[in-house]
């Protein structure tokens, strides 16, 4: 590698911070110059190498600009010892460059199967990604998406390198907001109050229904979250995605619904509340398809993270629209005010 390439990503390097490609890539990486010929190439190859590891393809420049790709096996197998390399190189290559986010780059490299990015800046080629590279970027984002669903913020460490104040400061912002969320519930349940003293026997169920919303809520959101990380899902399917998970729902729902049967008919309860915990299971069920289907894509069009709309955040919010649908049911059913 040249002393102007190693210049350029060592800046590259201490410029960029955070999810940026920079802190990726790798610059001990080979690379031929476009006008040689193949028997030169093939020897400039050799004296390059410093391992056992032997690349599968190589860099073509020009001075220090990337031209293009080259394979090791097509430039062994060529007959013509003579041929100049630029014939035999790929030059319509997938490339980034440094100050490329993570996020942006893995949504591209789930279209692709590569082994080998470059990375350039101004067309000068300063770094690469390899596959140990691209698996610890793919690796990466999947923790940070997994860590956000659980209502932290990512750990720039290891987890047993990462200090409890650390560990705090990362998880009480989240849970601070989902107190906020959580005390409507309790608010819900006061506004109700008359409701529970006249049947008594609708609080048995309270933590099961708003559980269940909870439950089907992750299940959707969670899914949903990691399709349009890999670019499986846009905002222009949200149709199709709302229809598939009310489809799907709605038959989880009537399997819950026949399931809160049974168990309100053990615990020896009346048809009329046998009835209304049923029925609100099927409507929490597929009020939490919506809710969960939506919210994330929205998110994604203001410029927000999905991931940032946690299991948590989602299982939250349905507990206490569930709380409402279930005593507006039980209302009706009972004759309550």
């Amino acid at each position: 590698m040249s002393q102007l390439q190693l210049c350029a990503a060592h800046q590259a390097n201490a410029a960029f911070d955070g999810d940026a490609i920079a802190q990726y890539m790798r610059t001990d990486f080979i690379t031929l110059a476009d006008h040689l010929s193949v028997h030169e190439a093939r020897e400039t190859f050799i004296s390059q190498l410093r391992t056992d590891d032997i690349p599968g393809h190589v860099f073509v420049v020009a001075g220090e600009k990337l031209r293009g790709i080259l394979s090791i096996k097509k430039l062994l197998q060529e007959s013509d010892p003579g041929q100049p390399i630029r014939y035999l190189m790929d030059g319509s290559l997938f490339r980034v460059k440094p100050d490329d986010e993570r996020q942006q780059v893995v949504l591209q490299l789930a279209e692709r199967e590569l082994d080998l990015v470059p990375v350039v800046e101004r067309d000068v080629l300063v770094g690469c990604l390899m596959e140990k590279e691209i698996a610890h970027l793919l690796e990466d984002d999947v923790t940070e998406d997994v860590q956000r669903q659980g209502a932290t913020l990512p750990l720039e460490k290891p987890y047993l390198e990462t200090s409890p104040l650390t560990l705090w400061k990362k998880r009480s912002v989240w849970l601070l907001l989902l107190f906020v969320a959580e005390a409507y519930t309790s608010s819900v349940i006061q506004h109700f109050e008359a409701s529970l003293e006249s049947a008594i026997a609708l609080a048995f169920f309270i933590p099961l229904l708003i559980g269940t919303g909870g439950n089907s809520g992750t299940q959707i959101t969670s899914t949903l979250v990691r399709a349009m990380a890999l670019g499986e899902v846009r905002l222009r399917d949200m149709g199709r995605v709302i229809r598939k998970e009310v489809s799907t729902s709605l038959l989880i729902a009537l399997t819950l619904g026949l399931a809160g049967c049974v168990r309100a008919w053990m615990m020896g309860i009346g048809a009329d509340i046998t009835l209304i915990v049923s029925l609100t299971l099927v409507c929490i069920t597929l009020w939490s398809a919506v809710v969960s289907s939506v919210i994330p894509m929205v998110l994604k069009r203001v410029g927000i993270d999905p991931a940032v709309v946690s299991a948590p955040f989602i299982a939250t919010l349905i507990d206490g629209t569930g709380l409402i649908i279930y005593f507006k049911i039980a209302q009706y059913f009972l004759g309550l005010n």
